[in-house]
């Protein structure tokens, strides 16, 4: 697709550039989350993780890549996310731990080179994990094979569709312990995007939003 090339190089320009962060992020937080901004250079003794935003070209779209967790019994069970993990102690460091995941979880094995930057980080108070997202692009479609044990389906989401705010909703969720929270999410491909996933996705469209507009 014409463009495909430039919105990369243009994509990983603004990427290096001071990010938006928590303020963005937390448009897209729940009720119960937005009542304090967690002051992150305070937060001690959390685990780190990172996941991977990965962009590519599908019959002539640009897409980028969610998975569907598997049903199991888990805070995680059946979520929308990006493909992801905690950073295993042989992980050289993050970055190396977003593409360990990525591969793991969908069969796609990408170079170090193909990581064009990276998105603010995230804290999730209830599982003490410090989220690290990592931004790649692909020059054309991989092909997957998805690990049985953690993922349902991958999602293809155009970038089109990501960017149009009508798919911006509200909703009533049950988490943990039968507690109801109202949320904001993106309804993709009829599927509920909620909570971290959600909030680093509207970081990333924010900041694909302040060029594609000049």
């Amino acid at each position: 697709m014409a463009g495909t090339k430039d919105f990369f190089e243009l994509l990983q320009q603004h990427l290096s550039k001071p990010l938006p962060g928590q303020e963005v992020q937390y448009q897209m937080a729940s009720a119960f989350r937005k009542k304090e901004l967690p002051d992150l250079d305070t937060v001690r003794d959390y685990r780190e993780s990172a996941v991977c935003i990965l962009f590519y070209e599908r019959n002539g779209a640009l897409v980028l890549l969610l998975i569907e967790r598997v049903v199991y019994e888990g805070v995680h069970s059946g979520q929308i996310a990006l493909p992801g993990g905690k950073k295993d102690p042989g992980d050289p460091d993050l970055r190396f731990t977003a593409r360990r995941e990525l591969f793991e979880e969908t069969g796609v094995q990408i170079p170090d080179e193909a990581v064009i930057g990276s998105l603010s980080r995230l804290y999730i108070p209830p599982s003490n994990f410090m989220v690290y997202p990592f931004v790649a692009v692909l020059d054309s479609a991989p092909a997957f094979i998805l690990s049985e044990r953690e993922v349902q389906q991958v999602l293809e989401v155009p970038l089109d569709e990501l960017m149009n705010d009508t798919i911006i909703k509200e909703t009533t969720i049950e988490i943990a312990g039968g507690l109801k929270i109202k949320t904001p999410y993106f309804e993709v491909q009829g599927k509920v995007v909620w909570g971290a996933t959600a909030m680093m996705l509207n970081e990333l469209k924010y900041i694909i939003a302040s060029f594609r507009s000049l």
